[in-house]
């Protein structure tokens, strides 16, 4: 059974930092590609960053670029999302998603399994 544990999340002061992880189990987690996505009240779930197979390919949405960093330890099964300088529009459920390919995706349709996701709420 494929689990995805999402943790981090809460509320925080606009310029502030969270650090947002993802525990991935039931899977090889070395042969997936990962990706976090969002989605705030009343809006579409959408595209925040994503990561390869081997890591050594990331892509973000262009309202995240610089600010966000997402990173993987396949020791730990677990995919990271560094928030810095955070925004109120940053405000939204956070969820981790697993790709079985070793290629990411900006698409939602392209992942497999999915977590519950964490609240991130950002005052201005």
């Amino acid at each position: 059974q494929v689990q995805l544990v999402e943790s981090g999340g809460g509320l925080v002061q606009a310029g502030g930092s969270l650090r947002l992880s993802c525990v991935v189990s039931g899977r090889t987690f070395n042969r997936d590609a990962l990706g976090w996505f969002r989605q705030a009240p009343g809006k579409e779930r959408e595209f925040v960053a994503s990561i390869s197979r081997s890591g050594g390919s990331t892509d973000y949405a262009d309202s995240v670029k610089g600010r966000f960093t997402i990173s993987r330890d396949n020791a730990k099964n677990t995919v990271y999302l560094q928030m810095n300088s955070l925004i109120p529009e940053d405000t939204a459920v956070y969820h981790c998603a697993v790709r079985g390919s070793a290629y990411s995706s900006r698409w939602s349709s392209g992942y497999d399994f999915w977590g519950q996701g964490t609240q991130v709420t950002v005052s201005s």
